[in-house]
């Protein structure tokens, strides 16, 4: 059986990108390696994985494209889910996530904003599907 474990995205600075999802989601740290170029947070049944952009360099011999807070997000995103979605959204723009979307109600009802990390990942915030 196929199991969906960890998402892992390569990061300029990896303390530096798990303290702000600690700060902007309460999410806990489970550890970071001693060459701060790898770490883990634990966030439900799916871990947050940060590698350094050099460890990743060393993992992909044909490279990658860099995730940039300036340039547009790519065509993926996190997705957290909350019951306060504009405190959620306010606590991430305090931590120095940059907004993308604001609160809107989807026609469904369900409560949805975006916000960019400090790497340019795309996150979004959003209440629970019942």
């Amino acid at each position: 059986m196929v199991k969906f474990n960890y998402t892992i995205l390569y990061v300029r600075d990896v303390t530096r990108s798990i303290t702000f999802y600690e700060q902007a989601f309460g999410f806990i740290r489970k550890f970071i390696t001693p060459e701060n170029n790898y770490g883990e947070l634990t966030s439900g049944d799916t871990t947050i994985s940060f590698a350094s952009i050099t460890l990743a360099k060393s993992n992909l011999s044909a490279g990658f494209v860099e995730s940039k807070p300036e340039a547009k997000p790519f065509g993926i995103e996190l997705g957290f889910t909350t019951d306060d979605v504009q405190l959620t959204f306010d606590n991430a723009i305090t931590a120095g996530a940059i907004p993308v979307e604001e609160l809107k109600i989807k026609p469904w009802g369900q409560s949805v904003a975006y916000v960019k990390d400090l790497d340019g990942f795309l996150i979004e915030i959003c209440t629970p599907m019942n």
